[in-house]
């Protein structure tokens, strides 16, 4: 039979963490997000549908033309390249419709810990850290920010500066201090 009726799978189960990076939202749960990060993901959608996607469909077409298709290697890797796209547009796709943008510069000046929260903490062994609270879509540990619902994430959620908080790893059970807590200062309102 010819490949060009072999159906590809199109799960949903393909589409959570599409990107590779992100893991699943735990069931039930929300999928909040700053606005910074909503941003992102919308505008990589739009260049996705907008700019990629129609160049590839372009070079696939005209790749086409050009006879075999099973030695074509701008056919075969631009309908690969395809695949990837249109999985990632699903992914954003769903994740942007399920989206709750969470401002935290509503916090601005408290010293409680929520979802935007850049917490700087020492630990029992006297390393002192800073982390950023942020959705599992825009975290990068790189930059020191993790998922609100990573476990030092959720160790600190609702606690407050000068708080003890036990984190529990694989290791065993952690006691951290809060040193401070600190926000985004709000934006000023658009004329």
């Amino acid at each position: 039979m010819s490949k060009a009726f072999t159906k590809e799978t199109d799960s949903d189960a393909d589409d959570d963490g599409a990107d590779g990076a992100s893991p699943p939202l735990p069931a039930g749960s929300k999928n909040y997000i700053t606005p910074e990060g909503y941003a992102r993901l919308r505008n990589e959608l739009l260049q996705l549908m907008d700019e990629e996607r129609p160049k590839i469909v372009e070079t696939v077409h005209w790749a086409a033309k050009n006879g075999d298709r099973s030695e074509n290697g701008d056919y075969l890797y631009g309908k690969k390249r395809l695949r990837e796209i249109d999985r990632r547009i699903r992914f954003l796709t769903k994740r942007l419709e399920i989206a709750e943008v969470t401002d935290p510069s509503v916090h601005h000046g408290r010293d409680q810990v929520f979802f935007g929260a850049t917490v700087r903490y020492v630990d029992e062994t006297g390393d002192e850290r800073s982390v950023t609270i942020l959705g599992i879509d825009e975290a990068e540990s790189a930059k020191s920010q993790v998922s609100w619902i990573s476990p030092i994430a959720r160790a600190l959620l609702k606690s407050r500066e000068g708080d003890v908080v036990k984190l529990v790893t694989p290791g065993g059970a952690h006691e951290v201090e809060i040193l401070s807590v600190s926000y985004p200062a709000p934006r000023p309102a658009a004329a």
